[in-house]
């Protein structure tokens, strides 16, 4: 209504016979004062995010507050509490920790994922582990999807033929920090190092494997479905670790920088 006579420049009876209203409702202001409401319910939203409205007036009247549920309603969907924002899981920043060169095999795994699609647009996700004493491609694995438990069993699928690692090296993905996972290095024992957020290079090593992979496989080739990144990606892990010089390994190939270390250590004991 008084939009009506402040847009038109109409006087108020004019606008209350217009409109068919009387012009007593047209003075009438709510005396009802709802701050001490507002601030109850905010009170709760602070300290309980995750709660909502049936919970909010239920404690509300276990205060002794003698509001009805409809004053309460209103007031909270006012406030906006009806759209509930999501409250987002806050991960501690890790510790740094060197990226160090191990002196031997099975000391510190790296393992990371990337992501791609198919040509029907069907994201896709990459599973890349190595070793990070030699840059040997342990795994690539190729799925839709790789929950935890997955991710948890293929690393206990590699342990079974490369032996179990001391430490495995990972960023803070939601695979990475769930419990299953947590789980599984308490029981094998093997220590857990997370980088820290913002600082890939803590994760050099696979980082600089997944470049590689990137340039040689994902982009270079459109993908009608897994199977064909699946064969794909089985070659180059094969070329990766055969042959694939690394200047960081005196131009060697992870297999036979292993290989020749290997050779010195017997005739250094010899």
């Amino acid at each position: 209504m008084k939009e009506i006579v402040e847009e038109e420049s109409v006087s108020i009876v004019r606008a209350c016979r217009a409109t068919e209203l009387n012009r007593s409702m047209f003075y009438y202001s709510t005396v009802l004062d709802d701050r001490e409401v507002e601030t109850k319910l905010r009170e709760y939203a602070e300290r309980l995010p995750a709660g909502g409205f049936p919970e909010y007036y239920k404690r509300i009247r276990k205060e002794g507050f003698k509001w009805n549920h409809k004053r309460v309603g209103r007031v909270y969907i006012k406030l906006g509490m009806s759209r509930r924002r999501r409250v987002k899981r806050r991960i501690p920043n890790p510790e740094k920790t060197p990226l160090l060169q191990p002196i031997s095999s099975n000391l510190t795994w790296s393992i990371d994922f990337m992501d791609d699609r198919l040509i029907n647009g069907r994201k896709f996700r990459t599973l890349n582990m190595i070793d990070d004493y030699n840059r040997e491609a342990l795994a690539v694995d190729i799925e839709f999807s790789f929950p935890s438990e997955r991710v948890v069993e293929r690393i206990k699928d590699i342990i079974e033929w490369k032996g179990k690692p001391d430490e495995i090296r990972s960023d803070n993905g939601t695979e990475f920090v769930a419990k299953s996972f947590e789980a599984f290095c308490n029981e094998f024992k093997i220590k857990h190092i997370r980088s820290q957020k913002g600082r890939p290079m803590q994760d050099g090593y696979i980082e600089r494997f997944n470049r590689t992979y990137r340039e040689n496989v994902l982009n270079m080739n459109l993908f009608d479905n897994l199977n064909q990144v699946m064969e794909l990606t089985e070659a180059f892990v094969d070329d990766y670790n055969n042959n694939h010089p690394h200047k960081s390994l005196g131009d060697k190939s992870p297999v036979s920088f292993s290989r020749d270390r290997n050779k010195n250590v017997t005739l250094s004991s010899v």
